[in-house]
């Protein structure tokens, strides 16, 4: 299992770091960014919620974030 990071396995939603979340593919961005919302609120979030969180947690990924920041450290609703 060289090469393959724990994050392209399982969803680690709010603890996937900037560094796998750039790379990955936009399913499973949208796949990490609902379970970081689920997890917060405890329901399912809408399609509308999770678009505009992962266009939030791309900008402060590729601006500000570092490579080891975790995605829920950038602002979302």
């Amino acid at each position: 299992m060289t090469g393959c990071s724990a994050s392209e396995i399982v969803n680690t939603g709010g603890d996937t770091k900037c560094k796998d979340f750039l790379t990955q593919d936009d399913k499973k961005q949208n796949d990490e960014v609902s379970k970081m919302l689920k997890d917060k609120s405890g329901q399912d979030p809408a399609n509308l919620e999770i678009t505009a969180t992962k266009a939030s947690v791309l900008i402060y990924c590729q601006a500000v974030g570092k490579e080891d920041t975790k995605i829920s450290e950038a602002p979302h609703g």
